[in-house]
């Protein structure tokens, strides 16, 4: 019986298999939401689905007239919602642990990919929801880029930025704490110069978490919808940008995977960007 958990550990739930259902989802309310290239789910009835502790510590967030976007209010963390369209509970895969007895069966909202993403695997793609899904896709309003600037924001709008300068680089990371942080199958980070970082509107709307036990990592979440959100460090002189809240293409493409040596076993990882088990070597 796979439990599963937040970053910070406030969530804990668990849940029955076998299950049958996983897709990823590349629709930019997902990429938002998670700071992702894409979220993976899978869905179970709520009868086989069950809160351990901390349920108090989600924070739901109505997406759209219909669906609602749920998170740990303590570390931002992706949380298991119910789906009404469905009538089932769905749940970030990342935040489930160890083997789930499936792997993803198709990508949905394929036409909405991110510009800096690569769909490299042979999966069925659905434009946008699968056959015979009743629901209707639901567009975000586009930004019309500016020369010069890239921006982003958090889903419901209330926080923004932009960036002036060159990115120094960009990483899709596996590591066990990014999976967790962004609920996803790996981050997707592109790193900033300090002084080429503005917050336009709702920075006091920013949560920042630290992991206790870690010597450096942590979040940054919209307070009111639980957006991954660019995480500012002052000591290192640089600013972390979930590549998923970005509005605009930022000009860049991931350099490789890292940490795969942790990556989530129902993930494969195909294309040829290379690969190391931890970090790159130096230089």
């Amino acid at each position: 019986m796979p439990e599963g958990r937040c970053l910070c550990g406030a969530l804990r739930f668990e849940a029955d298999p076998p299950f049958q259902f996983m897709v990823n989802c590349h629709c930019s309310m997902c990429r938002k939401h998670h700071g992702a290239a894409f979220a993976t789910f899978i869905a179970v009835p709520p009868a086989k689905f069950r809160w351990i502790s901390g349920e108090a510590n989600v924070g739901v967030y109505a997406s759209s007239e219909n669906a609602a976007r749920a998170f740990c209010r303590v570390c931002g963390s992706v949380a298991p919602h119910l789906l009404p369209a469905m009538g089932q509970i769905i749940i970030p895969a990342a935040n489930l642990q160890g083997d789930l007895g499936v792997t993803p069966q198709l990508h949905i909202f394929a036409g909405s990919r991110a510009p800096w993403h690569e769909i490299t695997d042979e999966l069925p793609r659905s434009e946008e929801y699968p056959p015979g899904f009743d629901a209707s896709a639901i567009d975000r309003p586009r930004v019309t880029p500016r020369a010069g600037v890239v921006e982003g924001s958090c889903l419901c709008g209330d926080v923004a930025y932009e960036i002036r300068g060159t990115p120094l680089y960009m990483w899709n990371c596996h590591c066990s704490r990014c999976r967790l942080g962004r609920s996803a199958a790996h981050a997707s980070n592109v790193f900033y110069p300090l002084d080429a970082f503005r917050w336009t509107r709702g920075e006091t709307q920013v949560v920042d978490f630290t992991l206790p036990e870690a010597l450096r990592f942590g979040t940054a979440f919209c307070r009111r919808c639980g957006s991954g959100l660019p995480r500012v460090s002052a000591a290192r002189g640089f600013v972390l940008v979930p590549a998923g809240s970005l509005d605009v293409d930022p000009g860049i493409r991931p350099s490789g995977h890292i940490f795969v040596g942790s990556k989530a076993e129902w993930y494969e990882i195909t294309g040829e960007l290379p690969r190391y088990d931890e970090l790159p070597p130096p230089g």
